[in-house]
C-alpha cells in the first residue's frame, strides 16, 4: 500500500479538513451511526467552536450528506435531499470557520519569526473566526434537530435495503472513478488550481463512495485515498492562504511579498510533485483503484445490478419484473437458437432486452395508469454512466416504453433518436417484453419455463403451466402481435404437456 513519507506529513497542520479518519469511524459506518453522531458533535461544538469539535462534526455531516449523495442516484424519496438541504448551511458555516482556522495554522508555519505579514495576517483571520463563530452558532441553532432525528430511522431503514459491497455500489464507484481520472488528467496537463481544486473535488467524492458503501476497497485504498485528498486540501488551503494576504494587503514591500509567494508555490510544489509521484507511471495508485472495480467484461452485469437497485425503489413489485426478464430472455434466446436474430446490429441486444424488463415497471411509482409511459419518461432522465451510455439509455427506455399499450409505430417522436438500421431491433425487442410481461399479467409467476419451435407457417411457443382461458388466450393474443409482425410469423401459444 502506498503510504505517504511521515516526514512530509509533518509538514501539514496538526487537523487538517481531510484527515476524516477517526478511530471511532472504523468501528461503525451505519447511516443510523453518523446521523445520530451529528447530534453529539452538535452539543460539542456549540461549546466554543474550538478546531476539534468544529472538525468531528463537519465529518459527521459529511458523512451523511455522502451517503445521501450516493442513495439519491437510486432511491427518489424526498427524505435524502430533504436531510442534505438540513444540514447544508450548518456544513458550509462550519466550513468557513475550518477554513479560518486552518488558515491560521498554516500562518505560523511557514511564515519567518518575528514576520510583520504573519501578524497582519493573524490579526485578520483572529476577526474572521470571531465572524464565522457567529455565522456558526446561528446555524447551529437554525439547525432542525427533532426534523434530523425523525429522519434518522427513515432513511437508515431504506439504506439497508442495498447491501455494502454489492454490484450497485462497485458500478456507483467506477462511475465516480471515471470522472475523477477524468479531473487527475486535466490536472497533470495545466497544474492551475482551478484544475486541482476540481481534481480534489472528485477524488473526495470517489473515496466517499468507497468510504460508506464498500468497505473491503476503504479497507485497502482509505488510508492513501485520504492522503491523496490531504495533500490536494493543503495545496487548496495555501491558494487559499495567498489570496487572503493579497486582499488585505499584508506585505509591506514588494521584496516580502516575492518571499511568501515563493515560500508558499515551494509549499504548493512539494504537494503536486508528491500527489504526481503517486500517481504517475506503471505504479500509479489510479490504476490500482481501477483494478479493484468491476472490469470490462462485468460492466454490464455492474450496469444491470445497478438499474435493478434502481428500479427496486418504484417498482411495487421488483420480482414480477425479475421474473419478467426471465422469460424475456428465455424468448430471445430461443429466437437466436432459430436463426430468427441474425439481422440484428445491435451487438448488446440481449443487454438491453434484460435492462428494460428488470425497469419497466418503475412508472409504478406515479401509480398504475399509464404507468408505461411514467417508465419512459423516468428511464430517460437516468444520466449516462459505464457501460449505460446515452444511446442505451434510450434504447432501453423506448423497449419499457412498449411493454404494454398502443404499438410502436415509425414516425413517432420516441423512434426520432433511434438510427434507421435499428429500429427493426428495438421493434423486435419491444414485441419480446411484450409477450414475456403478458405472459404474468396476474401476477403469479406460474410459467417459468418458454421453448419456441419453428415450421414453416408458424412459431410454436410452449408454455408449461398455461392455461387457455378466455382471459388469457385474449390477453396473450394481443401482447403476440408485435412479436409477430417483427418475425414476419404468427405464433402460436400451447400448454406443454
Amino acid at each position: 500500500m502506498f503510504i505517504l513519507n511521515p516526514e512530509f506529513r509533518n509538514l501539514a497542520p496538526n487537523s487538517m479538513e481531510s484527515g476524516d479518519k477517526t478511530p471511532v469511524e472504523n468501528e461503525s459506518s451505519g447511516l443510523d451511526y453518523w446521523m445520530s453522531r451529528v447530534l453529539r458533535e452538535w452539543d460539542r461544538a456549540r461549546d466554543d467552536f474550538a478546531p476539534e469539535p468544529v472538525h468531528d462534526l463537519r465529518v459527521a455531516l459529511r458523512r451523511c450528506r455522502s451517503i445521501a449523495d450516493g442513495f439519491i442516484v437510486f432511491d427518489p424519496h424526498p427524505a435524502w435531499k430533504l436531510m442534505k438541504g438540513a444540514g447544508r448551511r450548518l456544513f458550509q458555516q462550519l466550513g468557513a470557520l475550518r477554513d479560518t482556522q486552518v488558515m491560521l495554522e498554516w500562518v505560523w508555519r511557514i511564515s519567518p519569526a518575528f514576520d510583520e505579514t504573519a501578524a497582519v495576517l493573524s490579526r485578520h483571520l483572529a476577526g474572521q473566526e470571531a465572524l464565522h463563530k457567529e455565522s456558526a452558532a446561528e446555524a447551529l441553532q437554525d439547525f432542525g434537530r427533532k426534523k434530523w432525528a425523525s429522519w434518522t430511522q427513515l432513511l437508515s431503514n431504506r439504506a439497508r435495503r442495498i447491501p455494502a459491497g454489492s454490484l450497485a455500489f462497485q458500478h456507483l464507484a467506477l462511475e465516480r472513478w471515471a470522472e475523477a481520472h477524468a479531473l487527475h488528467m486535466r490536472a497533470l496537463r495545466n497544474r492551475s488550481h482551478a484544475a486541482c481544486h476540481r481534481l480534489r473535488i472528485g477524488l473526495k467524492k470517489f473515496r466517499y463512495t468507497t468510504e460508506n458503501f464498500l468497505p473491503d476497497r476503504d479497507t485497502a485504498w482509505g488510508a492513501e485515498l485520504g492522503e491523496l485528498q490531504d495533500l490536494l486540501g493543503e495545496m487548496h488551503d495555501l491558494h487559499m492562504l495567498w489570496q487572503t494576504a493579497l486582499a488585505v494587503k499584508a506585505f509591506r514591500s514588494k521584496e516580502v511579498r516575492a518571499a511568501w509567494r515563493l515560500r508558499i508555490a515551494g509549499e504548493i510544489r512539494q504537494r503536486f510533485d508528491r500527489y504526481r509521484q503517486a500517481t504517475v507511471g506503471k505504479t500509479s495508485r489510479w490504476q490500482v483503484w481501477r483494478g479493484g472495480l468491476p472490469q470490462p467484461e462485468h460492466i454490464g452485469l455492474a450496469s444491470l445490478a445497478r438499474l435493478r437497485a434502481w428500479a427496486a425503489f418504484r417498482d411495487p413489485n421488483p420480482a414480477r419484473s425479475t421474473h419478467s426478464a426471465k422469460l424475456s430472455l428465455q424468448l430471445y434466446d430461443g429466437l437466436e437458437s432459430l436463426g430468427m436474430t441474425r439481422d440484428i446490429r445491435l451487438t448488446n441486444a440481449r443487454f438491453l432486452l434484460e435492462a428494460a424488463a428488470l425497469v419497466h415497471d418503475a412508472g409504478m411509482y406515479r401509480g398504475e395508469k399509464k404507468h408505461h409511459r411514467a417508465s419512459y419518461r423516468m428511464i430517460r432522465k437516468i444520466p449516462p454512466s459505464p457501460g449505460l451510455d446515452t444511446d442505451s439509455m434510450r434504447f432501453i427506455a423506448f423497449i419499457a416504453r412498449y411493454h404494454r399499450g398502443a404499438l410502436p409505430r415509425t414516425g413517432q417522436k420516441a423512434l426520432s433518436g433511434i438510427p434507421a438500421e435499428h429500429k427493426g431491433t428495438i421493434f423486435l425487442l419491444c414485441g419480446i417484453l411484450r409477450l414475456a410481461a403478458a405472459f404474468d399479467w396476474r401476477r403469479k409467476k406460474r410459467i417459468h419455463r418458454l421453448v419456441l419451435t419453428r415450421s414453416e407457417e408458424a412459431l410454436r411457443l410452449y408454455a408449461p403451466g398455461y392455461e387457455a382461458d378466455c382471459a388469457a388466450a385474449e390477453k396473450l393474443s394481443a401482447a403476440r402481435h408485435l412479436l409477430e409482425t417483427s418475425c414476419a410469423m404468427p405464433i402460436l401459444i400451447c400448454p406443454l404437456q
